[in-house]
């Protein structure tokens, strides 16, 4: 939920035009969120009605819908996707953790867990300027993860202390800005259309 409303109020790293939305569009942009269709079940025809701008939510919803309950590490299910849901699902909370609170946030927190999936996510999508970065980060945590371990204290300021001279910081920018260059969002949706059959059950 939370990385799903980290997209929702624009940290998505997507370059956007700057507006200063209203009380009420930000309510009815809440309101849409929290009463959007959720599938269970998708179909080939379900997945071609869905506009583009929603479909990679309704893959991420669907996915996250159906690993309620399930008892497993949330790693031990992703491992069971196919390759198309694992590549949206590893994405989206790669984005999500990075755009909100850069990669020392998303080593911290459990998605940490998908650090070595993350690479490969990318690369299955096409999207190999952002795959890059993320092997780039992987080999850098792996050399300052034990320095790393005397703020995992669960303390707010021991987190913030966490991003003091910590080279994780440069990649940040470079995630940013590489939204200007390869067009994410563009490319997951043009993988999924090309790629149904990952994601729906027939």
């Amino acid at each position: 939920m939370i990385s799903s409303l980290l997209k929702l109020f624009g940290c998505s790293g997507q370059e956007k035009e700057t507006t200063n939305p209203t009380t009420d569009e930000l309510r009815k942009s809440v309101d849409n969120f929290q009463n959007r269709p959720i599938y269970k079940v998708l179909t080939t025809e379900i997945v071609s009605k869905i506009k583009d701008e929603e479909l990679e939510q309704a893959i991420f919803d669907n996915i996250s819908i159906n690993m309620e309950g399930d008892q497993r590490e949330e790693r031990e299910i992703v491992k069971t996707l196919t390759p198309g849901q694992r590549a949206i699902y590893v994405t989206w909370i790669v984005e999500s953790e990075v755009n909100n609170g850069g990669f020392n946030q998303f080593y911290f927190n459990s998605s940490g867990q998908l650090a070595d999936m993350g690479e490969e996510a990318f690369e299955i999508i096409g999207a190999h300027k952002f795959a890059a970065i993320v092997k780039q980060s992987n080999l850098i945590y792996d050399e300052i993860k034990e320095d790393l371990e005397k703020y995992n204290d669960g303390t707010t300021e021991s987190f913030s202390k966490s991003y003091n001279g910590n080279p994780l910081n440069d990649l940040d920018e470079k995630f940013y800005n590489l939204y200007k260059s390869e067009q994410l969002n563009q490319i997951k949706i043009k993988y999924i259309r090309n790629n149904v059959k990952e994601f729906v059950i027939e």
